[in-house]
């Protein structure tokens, strides 16, 4: 298949310089990969590198991920050619993803686009195989993987974007760790974890595949450090990323707990009546009240979730036509309760020590992501355009809630650069962001 080459051309030259001028000029500080040879960048990840987002993969996604946005501000510094999987042209809407139709009492309207890059005939575990890209590339960004998943030499016959990289005799048969190594890159990234909470968090806590669920600490750390051992042992330097709090993505923050609305007294009174008038601890009123959440530990197997607790978006269809978490409880895997919060924050935090960790051994950049997340859960104001991490209004966030826009992956890239160019005494330009858009609206 034809290479796909992601290049941003070179730079414009001065036409001349005005001798008539006595204000004294000030030069830039040119461009430098400072300690680094960034004659071959390889990136290693998830969703979040492959550039995913509106909940998949696309080829102006593509072209928006971090790793290509990388690529195009390390060419500035000398860098060498970064090669993508794209999908074509003629498939350019890839697996398919989310767009905005129109707004219905102030709600989005989400509808598919299909997707255009399917191969006929051919389903895996993981849903239709894609068109095949068996050409070497840099970005290795698998939507779906997990730390564990990357060692299992069955994943690529089950995840359609890793089986898509592999040459048919490979698939079952090679791990993406050996595809990672393989890649023998002089510089590289790595954001691998999320996946390994993720999965978890987004099933509520009834994750219905093993590569699902919380990967164990130890085994976490044993797969992990062998991809960072095979990418280092030629010498090559890198950035290594934290996992962000993955309960703080609008996906589990845009419903809330008490988005129960009673507008009439005549609804209160129903459902008082329905819950046994107070019987089972607690009690309906006008205007907002937790809902009503399945839990097989409380009288009659149902309760009031907590303030505390959160509501998938995955969920909102379901609470306002369908009747659940009023009339019909909401299913455990529409929520995560306390538990399975604690759960999250304790593996989270476990693998972040361990990323934290490998990058201390090994000399290598490390991009908190979980402090950066942390730090703008308020919003900020960059160029005078406000952020937050606000579902489709945010400006951070695709249409998925988990994902970020153009714009967002823009912005994370900036963050990057900075720590890249702090640890290896580098002076690569940042990303114009201003040059990427955010949700589309209709």
């Amino acid at each position: 298949m034809k290479r796909h080459i992601y290049k941003s051309g070179m730079l414009a030259l001065f036409a001349g310089i005005l001798l008539t001028s006595c204000d004294p000029e000030i030069d830039a500080p040119s461009a430098s990969a400072g300690e680094l040879d960034l004659t071959k960048y390889v990136a290693v990840g998830n969703s979040l590198t492959a550039g995913y987002q509106d909940r998949g993969l696309y080829r102006e996604a593509q072209l928006a991920s971090y790793p290509a946005l990388l690529a195009m501000q390390f060419e500035q510094a000398g860098g060498g050619e970064f090669v993508q999987p794209l999908f074509g042209t003629d498939e350019a809407s890839g697996s398919g993803y989310l767009r905005i139709d129109r707004f219905e009492n102030g709600r989005p309207v989400m509808v598919p686009v299909p997707g255009q890059a399917f191969r006929e005939g051919t389903t895996l575990p993981g849903g239709p195989a894609l068109t095949k890209y068996t050409d070497p590339v840099q970005n290795l960004g698998i939507p779906g993987i997990s730390v564990l998943a990357s060692a299992s030499p069955q994943y690529g016959a089950i995840n359609p974007y890793f089986e898509r990289l592999l040459e048919p005799g490979e698939v079952g048969s090679k791990t993406y760790v050996q595809e990672v190594i393989e890649s023998q890159p002089t510089f590289f990234s790595v954001w691998l974890g999320n996946n390994d909470v993720l999965g978890y968090a987004t099933a509520g806590g009834e994750p219905t595949s093993p590569f699902d669920n919380l990967t164990d600490r130890n085994v976490f750390g044993s797969i992990y450090n062998t991809i960072i051992d095979g990418l280092t042992t030629g010498g090559a330097e890198g950035v290594l990323m934290t996992i962000a709090d993955v309960t703080a993505v609008p996906f589990f923050t845009t419903v809330p707990y008490n988005a129960l609305a009673l507008e009439r007294q005549e609804q209160v009174d129903q459902l008082n009546a329905a819950y046994g008038s107070g019987a089972l601890g607690f009690s309906f009123q006008l205007g907002a009240n937790p809902l009503i959440v399945r839990d097989p530990s409380a009288p009659a197997g149902l309760r009031q979730i907590k303030p505390t607790e959160l509501v998938l978006l995955t969920a909102l269809d379901s609470i306002s036509g369908r009747g659940y978490g009023s009339a019909r409880p909401l299913p455990d895997r529409f929520f995560l309760d306390e538990s399975e919060l604690q759960m999250i924050a304790e593996h989270t935090t476990a693998y972040n020590e361990i990323i934290r960790k490998a990058a201390s051994d090994n000399s290598l950049a490390l991009f908190d992501a979980n402090a950066f997340f942390d730090s703008i859960k308020g919003g900020f104001v960059f160029d005078q355009v406000t952020y937050a991490p606000v579902f489709v209004s945010g400006n951070l966030f695709s249409l998925d809630g988990i994902h970020p826009t153009p714009r967002g992956y823009a912005i994370l890239a900036n963050e990057m650069i900075k720590t890249i160019n702090a640890e290896y005494n580098a002076n690569i330009p940042t990303v114009d962001v201003s040059q990427y858009r955010a949700v589309l609206f209709p």
